[in-house]
């Protein structure tokens, strides 16, 4: 195995062409701060282009996939260039898990929350384990999603139901998610690396060409406009990030 440490991301190239990225931050159970998001779009980008990568597996290192923000590192930001370089850094991860060239399979663990369940559903095939959770808290903080989860997340739940998850920021387990189309496979939590290593490893050994193309083609047009989507996020993020009422309630959170 090959593996390559980021400051709060490994990287690890195994067999098959399959690469494992895992966020590195578990006494915080991963949650989001400046260095993951620049670390996740780097790990991905450098995977996209690393031709004996073949397929991606995406988890979190402990007892979280990714707790959402980290609010013991939040603080508002003193001008709107800070702010927008901080929501920016966000969704360049986005773009490069969604928009890059290798398929990704999601090992989504313990809790995904926010940002961490909008990376989630960013992932190709994810797969939760059966103990697993996530939720939107964004509302609620009087923050916005980002990851691009206002076009996606309609198009996997409908509008109504995104409705429902995005306004009123109730808790789902893995099996409800599943059943909303968010999850694509539930598995006992003990069997969760081994089942994103059989998905990934069929993957691998598809025609790199024709997998390129038919994810670019499926995440262009599955969803509305995507980059709209990211841009408008960010607008509306940018605007959260710089009312002190976000940074209260985040501390409160």
């Amino acid at each position: 195995m090959d593996t390559f440490q980021y400051e709060t991301v490994l990287s690890t190239l195994g067999d098959s062409g399959v690469r494992t990225i895992a966020l590195n931050r578990p006494e915080r159970l991963n949650a989001m701060n400046g260095q993951l998001m620049v670390d996740i779009a780097r790990a991905f980008d450098e995977a996209n282009v690393d031709p004996e990568t073949r397929a991606i597996i995406f988890t979190g290192q402990g007892r979280a996939f990714c707790a959402g923000d980290d609010r013991k590192a939040h603080r508002q930001p003193e001008n709107e260039g800070e702010a927008r370089d901080a929501v920016d850094a966000v969704q360049r991860a986005t773009l490069a898990i969604v928009f890059g060239g290798k398929p990704v399979v999601g090992a989504i663990n313990g809790w995904a929350v926010g940002g961490g369940f909008e990376l989630a559903i960013n992932c190709d095939f994810p797969i939760w384990a059966e103990s697993a959770r996530g939720f939107f808290p964004e509302v609620s903080l009087n923050a916005f999603v980002t990851g691009a989860v206002s076009s996606l997340l309609p198009a996997l739940v409908g509008l109504n139901k995104a409705r429902e998850m995005l306004f009123l920021g109730e808790q789902y387990d893995a099996r409800t998610l599943l059943d909303l189309g968010v999850a694509w496979r539930v598995v006992d939590d003990a069997r969760l690396l081994a089942e994103a290593h059989s998905v990934a490893e069929k993957l691998s050994g598809l025609p790199p060409l024709a997998v390129r193309a038919m994810k670019r083609v499926l995440n262009q047009c599955a969803a509305s406009d995507i980059h709209t989507a990211l841009r408008l996020e960010t607008e509306a993020t940018v605007a959260s990030f710089l009312d002190p009422e976000t940074t209260q309630r985040l501390s409160n959170f």
